[in-house]
């Protein structure tokens, strides 16, 4: 049976936890004297308050937490998060949005999508518009790391959490012997990562303000911007160094999209030979550059680009695309079809396990890859033995087993959702290209969808509500909720 109310304490925890991250926009509300004080003074109090009262009549319970327990913490809580992520959105006049809209713009920032229906970006008040940029950071791996580190000091375990959150094949590996240690380890290495990538935009001629909202939205790989033209707006302004805010911006996509694993232990060990021992990094740096001479040259052979203009726009789509960041500098939707298909084919391969982007991720690919190969080898010598290896350690074949029912149950979900979106009356194009962009969290699609979210119907945006939480939560996590064995006791 589910312990609802340790599930109940938790849930109203993390509400509590998540109403502060209405005080910095508060603070930038302040300094930018924009008239949203009230807004966000509102917006922290119901937050808080509700969070309150789920957790008054359920606080002396100590029960333990257990695996079934984590799973409903964490959909009820992303659910729960969408909501009340959109208060400062419906408070507001500017911008105008229904209901359906500031709760899309809500779960778009959370899960790291980037797709958003706001237009007239450029004219938003500043506090509204870093609250946008935070929800991304926050989103990425914020609010999973503070609330594992955070949750065993009020004597509440957090690896059940961990286990249910955290994105990839391989769940279980921790990188120090406490998950609370994990995710303090995890979080510095985001917050060094932020600050860096914020002191480098700032270098390259971004105001202090846009080099922090952007450094939280590429860290994160979100892409929200500041701007309607997105990261085009910063190559279309005199003093600005708009090849090196590009190249920063790339690096920092790449760097986002690795196994943060990696990461941690270069930090650690102060060397960078994990990134090049590990199969899936190697996979990721290979497939990154072979499209990026696929699509450069694509754009340039079917004449959208001269020379210099598709290795910019070819390097720079290819990298925010595959890693599901969903930055533009143009609107790729209108490229040759082939190359803007291709370029959303790539977001299912996504970026590595334990990172923050989404899709597939590269490594359930290559394990699919070396399956395959071996099926092929085993009709050639059917009594010969072809184990999996990633590197020189055999994969579990258990690991292998749940990669193909991911991958079985992402490609039916996909069309159902697909099938869905046209019956409200969408174009084919449009509805393939927004459950891809949603699904993978991707962001920008093709057709309707291509610059902007604003113009589809609002049965079609809560539908890809839910693909966005879907692809965050990685299927299983939301999916093992209706299966009737998780609710037996």
């Amino acid at each position: 049976m589910l312990r609802s109310g340790v599930i109940f304490k938790i849930l109203g925890l993390l509400l509590m936890l998540f109403s502060s991250s209405y005080v910095l926009p508060m603070l930038v509300s302040v300094i930018y004297n924009d008239g949203k004080l009230p807004v966000f003074t509102y917006a922290f109090l119901i937050t808080f308050s509700l969070g309150a009262l789920i957790w008054m009549p359920c606080a002396r319970y100590t029960d333990e937490l257990r695996a079934r327990d984590g799973f409903m913490i964490t959909v009820l809580f992303w659910f729960v998060l969408g909501l009340a992520g959109s208060l400062p959105f419906l408070l507001s006049a500017a911008p105008d949005l229904s209901i359906t809209d500031a709760v899309f713009e809500s779960i778009s920032g959370l899960t790291t999508t980037g797709a958003t229906v706001i237009q007239g970006l450029d004219t938003l008040p500043k506090s509204l518009l870093f609250y946008r940029q935070l929800t991304q950071w926050m989103g990425g791996i914020g609010i999973v790391v503070i609330a594992v580190a955070i949750l065993p000091m009020l004597g509440i375990g957090g690896m059940q959490l961990y286990r249910a959150e955290t994105p990839g094949p391989v769940k279980d590996s921790k990188l120090t012997p406490r998950i609370a240690e994990t995710a303090k380890a995890l979080f510095l290495i985001y917050l060094t990562l932020t600050v860096s990538c914020a002191g480098l935009y700032w270098a390259g001629g971004m105001s202090p303000f846009d080099a922090i909202a952007h450094s939280f939205s590429t860290v994160s790989i979100g892409g929200f911007s500041t701007h309607d033209n997105n990261m085009a707006w910063f190559t279309q302004q005199p003093g600005m160094h708009s090849d090196f805010i590009l190249v920063v911006c790339m690096v920092f996509m790449v760097i986002a999209g690795l196994n943060f694993a990696l990461h941690y232990y270069t930090f650690s060990r102060h060397t960078l030979r994990h990134y090049f021992k590990d199969t899936e990094a190697k996979v990721y740096f290979s497939l990154l550059a072979a499209s990026m001479v696929f699509v450069t040259m694509g754009l340039v052979i079917w004449n959208t680009y001269h020379f210099n203009g598709g290795i910019r726009q070819g390097f720079f789509h290819t990298i925010s695309i595959m890693t599901t960041t969903g930055f533009t500098t143009d609107n790729f939707s209108v490229w040759p079809q082939h190359i803007a298909f291709s370029l959303i084919i790539l977001s299912f391969f996504g970026a590595c396990a334990g990172s923050t982007g989404g899709g597939i991720k590269i490594g359930r690919m290559v394990i699919l890859g070396k399956q395959t190969i071996r099926e092929i080898s085993r009709l050639i010598h059917p009594n010969a033995v072809f184990p999996i290896k990633m590197g020189k350690r055999p994969v579990n074949p258990r690991i292998a087993d749940a990669i193909w029912g991911f991958f079985g149950a992402y490609l039916i979900i996909f069309y159902v959702m697909v099938i869905i979106l046209l019956a409200t009356g969408l174009d084919y194009v449009t509805a393939w290209s927004a459950v891809a962009a949603t699904i993978n969290n991707l962001g920008p699609g093709l057709g309707e969808v291509g610059l902007n979210y604003s113009e589809i119907n609002d049965i079609a945006k809560w539908v890809l509500c839910f693909c966005m939480i879907l692809g965050r939560l990685e299927l299983f996590t939301l999916i093992v909720l209706c299966v009737p064995m998780y609710w037996r006791s």
